[in-house]
């Protein structure tokens, strides 16, 4: 491979590796035992193939709701998959949104989530299905492969289908990046879709070798008149600059963005990326594998908390790091070019595109598109692809966009909605719009307090509490997760709320709208119930102290999250928004 490892210590013996990096290398290339287990009549895969599985972009989970009455009974665990979709950019052909719903009910739980990531993922999908759904998702032409895992996860570029020569350009550079970081191995394909193995010992690896990366990898692509892909939270984020006559000048290079922590473990702590460099269009792909190249060489292997590279940021400096990429990439990058204050565009609502089309941006609270009670939204959705056949895009709030429609198309689309009781996204409240949760339980098993469960009872006690303040046209952002990894990216949110424990929630404050900057911990432990009461002396404080123009977040900021925590401490206790 040409580089030694020397953060894990391990000096190519193996020695100091964490145990997952010998699953990894003993797995010829992402096999393991998966295509025999696969045949075996058994609920759940063994340890070792749960991790070969995520690299082909499945987790094994277990209902939690039913952990209790399973124990009660003396039965075990309900284990069901999540299957992920990788999807560049967000772009879904109607087929492929077709087999996504088909497959949800036929052999997932009915309903498709929509990812922060621009993903999608199928919940409840039983282990004896799992190889006719994945099969299904590549017969539309879609893969599952890098879903999850140690690798290149998947890329996120601006969802917008506006059609200018700046995005035409990025979407050519993330189709190129796609091929360039995308795994080798033929594994997913022997085992999904031929059923068949190839001996082992005649493949190779080139770019990620035997044990792949350290651990997962993210990239984002923003636009520098719009951060809606949250870039600064990826391990590897471009910001696409544009020339004089419209089209890509080049890009803006930041790494070591994550935003995972542990409770509990100081050493541990989200980050935003940092300028590395600029590089022109044409060198950007050798910039990107040299950059995935150093992690995954000098990454520590044996420490999975410190996998990220964040970490080796953190420990050998962003010169040192510059140097290696330029290294491996054989040519300097130049100065970085700092842009204005993005902005962050959810895309919501009808926008023309340029070509005489249109796109509408559809609301999806929490990404979970599903038919409950009288908000039929699945149903509505299915109608409308099947019908209108459009492209869709999923945006990293987890919202859909219906595009290529015809202006006429307009009635037809919010008739639909409205006779399913879905509201439209233009009649939403800045404070719903804005929100987001991960689905944390009862699925994952990293969870250790409720998320999109949670959020839409409290957001709608925020939004009544805001309009009370009389603050209802501010775009505050409101993120939740169910565990300090952050999926839901809430420490980038103008408020972040991060599950503790069961009903309990630290709450942060202090981000930008435009996910430019981390917010800081303003309260611990918050019962989910006393949420609205501890932010309101806050909101009204803002209210009434802030600058012309001054948005939430960066009052917070200015403030200072501590001097307002040491301020609002003694709030008493209360029930109410």
């Amino acid at each position: 491979m040409g580089h030694v490892c020397t953060t894990c210590g391990c000096n190519g013996t193996g020695a100091g590796l964490s145990r997952i990096e010998h699953i990894k290398a003993a797995s010829n290339h992402l096999r393991g035992t998966l295509r025999e287990e696969l045949e075996q009549d058994t609920p759940a895969f063994t340890e070792e193939a749960v991790q070969v599985l995520k690299f082909h972009g499945v987790y094994q989970q277990d209902d939690r709701d039913r952990r209790r009455a399973a124990r009660a009974s003396g039965g075990g665990k309900h284990y069901v998959m999540m299957v992920r979709t990788r999807i560049p950019g967000g772009r879904v052909s109607p087929e492929g949104y077709l087999a996504h719903d088909e497959i949800a009910e036929r052999w997932g739980n009915g309903t498709i989530r929509v990812t922060t990531r621009q993903d999608f993922q199928l919940h409840g999908v039983l282990k004896r299905d799992l190889r006719t759904a994945i099969r299904a998702i590549n017969q539309a032409l879609m893969t599952t492969l890098g879903g999850c895992g140690d690798q290149e996860r998947n890329i996120m570029c601006c969802p917008a289908p506006l059609g200018d020569r700046l995005r035409e350009e990025v979407g050519a550079l993330l189709r190129q990046l796609v091929g360039a970081l995308t795994p080798a191995t033929r594994a997913y394909h022997e085992i999904w879709i031929d059923d068949r193995l190839v001996a082992s010992g005649r493949e190779t690896e080139p770019l990620y070798g035997d044990r792949y990366l350290p651990r997962k990898f993210k990239t984002g692509i923003a636009l520098e008149e719009d951060n809606c892909v949250d870039v600064y939270a990826n391990d590897l984020a471009l910001i696409a600059l544009r020339s004089p006559e419209g089209g890509l000048a080049g890009l803006d290079v930041l790494v070591g963005g994550s935003l995972g922590r542990t409770a509990n473990k100081p050493d541990t702590f989200p980050a935003v990326a940092v300028p590395l460099g600029f590089v022109p269009p044409e060198r950007a792909v050798e910039v990107c594998r040299a950059v995935v190249t150093t992690q995954r060489d000098f990454g520590n292997r044996s420490d999975r908390r410190h996998a990220r590279l964040k970490y080796l940021l953190h420990e050998r400096g962003v010169d040192w790091f510059r140097h290696q990429v330029e290294d491996r990439a054989g040519f300097r990058l130049e100065e970085f070019r700092p842009v204005r204050r993005m902005a962050m565009n959810d895309h919501l609502g009808w926008h023309e595109q340029g070509d005489g089309g249109c796109f509408y941006g559809l609301y999806v609270e929490n990404g979970r598109i599903a038919d409950v009670a009288e908000r039929r939204l699945r149903t509505a959705l299915r109608r409308l692809v099947d019908e209108l056949r459009p492209t869709l895009y999923l945006t990293p709030q987890q919202n859909v966009i219906l595009a290529g429609l015809e202006p006429g198309a307009r009635q037809e689309v919010e008739r639909t909605l409205r006779a399913h009781g879905v509201p439209l996204s233009e009649e939403l409240s800045n404070t719903l719009r804005h929100a987001m949760a991960c689905p944390a339980l009862p699925t994952c098993g990293l969870a250790v307090a409720e998320s999109e469960r949670a959020l839409p009872g409290l957001i709608r006690r925020i939004e009544a509490m805001v309009a009370e303040l009389g603050l209802e046209r501010e775009r505050i952002s409101y993120r939740m997760t169910g565990c300090p990894n952050g999926c839901a990216r809430p420490y980038l949110g103008d408020v972040g709320f991060v599950g503790t424990t069961l009903g309990k929630y630290d709450v942060f404050l202090g981000g930008d709208f435009e996910g430019t900057r981390l917010n800081r911990l303003f309260a611990r432990n918050v019962p989910l119930d006393e949420i609205p009461h501890r932010l309101r002396p806050v909101l009204a404080a803002f209210r009434d102290e802030r600058r012309p123009g001054e948005r939430f977040g960066d009052w917070c900021h200015r403030v200072g999250v501590e001097a307002l925590s040491d301020r609002f401490a003694a709030v008493p206790s209360g029930r109410g928004a």
